[in-house]
């Protein structure tokens, strides 16, 4: 079967606040042709400057996905990238009005939402399924993330925390529909500890999180309510899907332990590497 290329039918808006910055944000999705991918718009900056989602143009990792080309600087994309991968959506204009995206609730389900309203429409071009030809792993410690040729879309993920309410969490999980990602990954927040908060927004980080759009944990109990029983590791597999989307669709076994924004990066540069080479 081949497959085409995809984007949205129509503009679509949707207003909201920053994770890590707190800015408020107004973001519109609108259609691209095809082989345009997916390109963010930095509309309140003179000349609105552009930026692709490649891993060429990640410039940092820490607790999110910064894109960056000249004056155009988005961080905190993966999300939005994880229901672009989930619905297929190849080519896409992301404007937005300041850095960061809205926080949504979280997870990916407001924007998977927001693209089906606006509706997908597939493009008369073939869409490329990149099948990964050989083995990489990236190691840091204790935590690392591979991947396998595969044939098809698989993520194995063990996540490890010393909290008494998480613990260790795993999944496997086979993406070959658009709707196990809905159902299984797009819904799931990501986790924050009330004893890291200060430190956090002293680094200007999680000025936009609340119990609502983030899973938070004191010392003893979760102060949020929990979508999943593992939420925590729903959520890691859904930071790879949208970190890796950077390079288009691809096919490949990733198993992880304990990755990052990171490690996810460090994967997605030596996978292009090999596809340049291809």
């Amino acid at each position: 079967m081949v497959l085409k290329q995809k984007t949205l039918v129509k503009d679509i808006t949707y207003e909201g606040t920053g994770l890590h910055s707190g800015l408020p944000v107004t973001m519109t999705l609108r259609p691209a042709t095809a082989n345009t991918g997916i390109i963010f718009v930095r509309t309140d900056l003179p000349g609105h400057p552009s930026v692709k989602a490649s891993p060429a143009n990640v410039t940092n990792t820490n607790r999110a996905t910064t894109l960056e080309a000249g004056e155009a600087k988005v961080f905190t994309v993966e999300h939005l990238l994880a229901a672009f991968y989930g619905l297929g959506i190849d080519n896409c204009y992301v404007e937005v009005n300041s850095p960061e995206p809205p926080v949504g609730d979280g997870s990916a389900a407001v924007f998977v939402d927001l693209m089906k309203q606006a509706g997908i429409q597939e493009l008369d071009a073939d869409r490329t399924v990149y099948a990964v030809k050989q083995s990489h792993a990236i190691y840091d410690g204790d935590r690392y993330i591979l991947i396998l040729p595969y044939d098809g879309l698989r993520v194995t993920f063990t996540s490890v925390n010393d909290h008494s309410l998480l613990g260790t969490q795993q999944l496997d999980i086979h993406l070959d529909s658009e709707d196990v990602f809905e159902r299984e990954i797009s819904p799931a927040r990501t986790i924050g500890f009330m004893k890291e908060l200060e430190q956090l927004q002293a680094m200007g980080l999680a000025k936009g999180g609340n119990i609502d759009n983030v899973l938070v944990y004191d010392d003893t109990s979760c102060l949020s309510v929990p979508r999943y029983d593992d939420e925590l590791v729903r959520h890691k597999i859904l930071d790879i899907l949208g970190d890796l989307f950077l390079l288009g669709p691809i096919k490949g076994h990733i198993i992880a332990l304990k990755s990052s924004h990171e490690l996810n990066s460090r994967l997605a540069r030596e996978i292009l590497q090999e596809m340049k080479e291809d």
